[in-house]
């Protein structure tokens, strides 16, 4: 288990500002699980549109945010030259709001994997909360 910085997060993943959402990856067990930090800040570029009244994430980053760390369990050690790409998200529940201030932890777990096609089982927690959850599936391509 190891962790991976935003450096390496960066170079293994084709996103960049404002669309990089994964801080940190606090576990990884390749091939298995990963386990990944968003820090929820209000500086974010999707408050100002998103309720300014009172911010809350929309699910559908909450949702890219799961993406990206599993991005991060298909695509191991790959670099750039290989992209993942969501292409299903089924069961999706939002269980309560994220809001600035929060720590959006991610726990991805490997169902299946065949042949670049990855199904994983996604949940979303702060302080210990279950957020959100959701069954993903993505494709490993060469870019």
């Amino acid at each position: 288990m190891s962790e991976i910085g935003i450096v390496d997060i960066l170079d293994r993943l084709p996103h960049a500002y404002p669309f990089a959402l994964l801080d940190r990856v606090l576990e990884h067990e390749p091939g298995e699980r990963v386990v990944a930090l968003k820090n929820v800040t209000y500086n974010e570029p999707f408050f100002p549109g998103h309720f300014p009244e009172a911010p809350v994430m929309p699910g559908v980053l909450i949702l890219e945010v799961m993406a990206q760390a599993t991005g991060i369990l298909a695509m191991g050690a790959r670099k750039k030259e290989t992209r993942y790409y969501i292409v299903g998200v089924d069961k999706a529940r939002f269980r309560r709001p994220v809001v600035p201030g929060d720590q959006l932890i991610v726990d991805i777990r490997r169902r299946q994997s065949s042949r670049g096609i990855w199904k994983v089982d996604a949940e979303a927690r702060v302080d210990g909360e279950v957020v959100a959850t959701a069954e993903l599936m993505g494709a490993l391509r060469a870019s």
